[in-house]
């Protein structure tokens, strides 16, 4: 895990679900073929209306049109995010697009267990909901060890919740790693 991430943010608004960050029919795609999981990039957020993702202009679009990855490396969001559906293809898609933190109020369990278990995304839960101070393309400064944010934008630091029990397994890159490192895998297998 990176103690400093400095990347610009996407804002969103509350109870963004797993079909607007990866809508169910991209979900066709290999997540283990390296061309096909570039598609989860691509289609990353792209079924958010652009009038509730917090845009100045209302229509900046979170992967530009033949890309796949994002211009932002962090997204911010009020409450409830990664609700609706439990498939880990939502947080990796975040990874796919280039996304290394989420910092939202609060998460569906679901999303916030996919993105730590499989070391997709560092899912940040924030003191206060930056999402109705923070502008998309705002440049942010996270200390993940520190557990604060530094906006550089107005240069205002905002306190982030500890990582807490969790710290261990996203520092290790995910559950799997976390077991390898501890000894808890024998042969290969848990």
């Amino acid at each position: 895990m990176e103690e400093l991430i400095t990347g610009k943010a996407f804002v969103l608004g509350d109870d963004i679900d797993t079909d607007q960050i990866i809508p169910a029919e991209h979900l066709v795609f290999s997540m283990e073929n390296p061309e096909e999981r570039k598609k989860y990039g691509q289609f990353a957020l792209s079924s958010v209306p652009l009038a509730e993702s917090g845009q100045p202009e209302g229509n900046i679009p979170f992967v530009q049109n033949g890309k796949s990855e994002s211009e932002f490396q962090i997204v911010l969001a009020g409450k409830n995010f990664g609700c609706g559906s439990s498939r880990e293809h939502a947080p990796f898609a975040l990874k796919m697009a280039g996304v290394k933190v989420v910092i939202a109020t609060s998460y569906a369990r679901i999303f916030y267990r996919n993105s730590v278990d499989g070391g997709f995304v560092t899912p940040f839960e924030s003191q206060i909901d930056l999402s109705k101070i923070i502008k998309t393309g705002d440049l942010l400064q996270i200390n993940q060890q520190g557990n604060f944010v530094f906006y550089k934008t107005t240069n205002e630091r905002f306190d982030l919740k500890p990582l807490g029990e969790i710290a261990g397994i996203v520092q290790a890159g995910g559950i799997f790693e976390y077991a390898r490192i501890h000894g808890m895998i024998k042969g290969g297998v848990l």
